[in-house]
């Protein structure tokens, strides 16, 4: 089957100029119309009718698909879609899936039948192909992962130079028995944040031990579990880098019921800056990501396909700050430090 991008390439043009020759022919170049035209007629390409009529069937509704809305770094992301939204008269559909990838293919199926104008992907659990031959045909947005080699519209963050950063704060503090409880490694994001605690380590000459990364799955539950198996090995890590806040918040609860002083014993930092991490005791050290930004951001790159206006650029990757609280105090360069004067 003759696909959009099997025009665009033999066209010598982008699979969104193919598109909006035949939703929006007028907004193209007349030469570049024509050129499309013929090759649509060269290899006897039959779009997909549903979206040849996707523009005249709008519903003024667009779908978010989040993995759970009980997590807050979903819900801030959700509030920036919100308010663009409406400033451009849309309403926001949410899909729900429980962490359950058949649930987003099911979901789809609303994209597909013209009830709603396009989509938002908060996950990255579908088959990455399916998801660029999705965005050949419809209005997409991949928010908060940046899958490498993904030619589809996407907002994120870089998980790795972030992450990076969190590390070295860890490593300028004393810390060389750094430990890691990481998200499901089967996603882009938890790989990014795993890379880049690796970086850290290597470009300070500091030993990646294998037995101090655990698997987590971005819970409370999974950073307590993971901390007490980390707090039980022989060398046991005086600092912990969680890939998340709620996952830092578990690992504070293990130390602490292990008798351990956060941070004096040992120091705790986690990702993504949710509400709740700036009330917790101790208050969590954390990169904080621009949720509402993102929201925003994804939202205005939904309405330029839904709008058939040209992308000058489609992938977007924004900055994140570290936040330094109380979970990781500078106890330990201390200590080192007065080591050295009394040597």
């Amino acid at each position: 089957m003759v696909k959009m991008r099997d025009v665009a390439k033999l066209a010598n043009v982008s699979v969104a100029t193919v598109s909006r020759v035949l939703h929006n022919p007028e907004t193209v170049k007349e030469a570049t119309r024509t050129k499309v035209l013929n090759v649509i007629d060269e290899l006897n390409y039959k779009p997909n009718m549903l979206a040849r009529q996707f523009r005249r069937n709008e519903t003024n509704i667009i779908l978010v698909v989040v993995p759970s809305i009980t997590n807050t770094v979903f819900s801030g992301i959700i509030e920036g879609i919100e308010y663009e939204a409406a400033n451009h008269g849309y309403r926001v559909l949410l899909g729900n899936t429980n962490r359950k990838v058949e649930n987003e293919y099911n979901l789809v199926d609303l994209l597909k039948k013209r009830q709603t104008d396009g989509m938002i992907l908060l996950s990255e659990r579908m088959d990455p192909n399916y998801i660029k031959s999705l965005s050949e045909e419809y209005p997409l947005v991949l928010a908060t992962a940046y899958i490498e080699g993904l030619k589809v519209p996407s907002v994120s963050i870089d998980n790795v130079s972030s992450s990076r950063e969190a590390v070295e704060h860890l490593i300028r503090l004393g810390h060389r028995e750094i430990a890691h409880i990481t998200g499901p490694l089967q996603f882009a994001i938890s790989k990014g944040r795993y890379n880049g605690y690796r970086q850290a380590l290597m470009q300070n000459n500091i030993e990646v031990r294998n037995m101090l990364v655990q698997e987590g799955d971005f819970t409370f539950e999974s950073g307590y579990n993971q901390m007490m198996k980390l707090l039980a090995i022989e060398k046991a890590p005086t600092a912990i880098f969680a890939a998340n806040d709620e996952m830092a918040m578990g690992a504070v609860k293990a130390a602490k019921e292990l008798g351990f002083d956060v941070p004096r014993d040992i120091a705790v930092v986690g990702f993504d800056n949710i509400t709740f991490s700036s009330k917790f005791d101790p208050a969590i050290t954390t990169v904080a990501q621009p949720l509402f930004e993102m929201g925003q951001k994804s939202m205005k790159l939904l309405l330029q396909q839904i709008q058939g206006k040209p992308m000058l650029k489609s992938q977007y990757i924004l900055d994140c700050d570290l936040i330094v609280r109380d979970s990781c105090g500078g106890k330990i360069k201390e200590k080192v430090m007065n080591e050295e004067i009394s040597t």
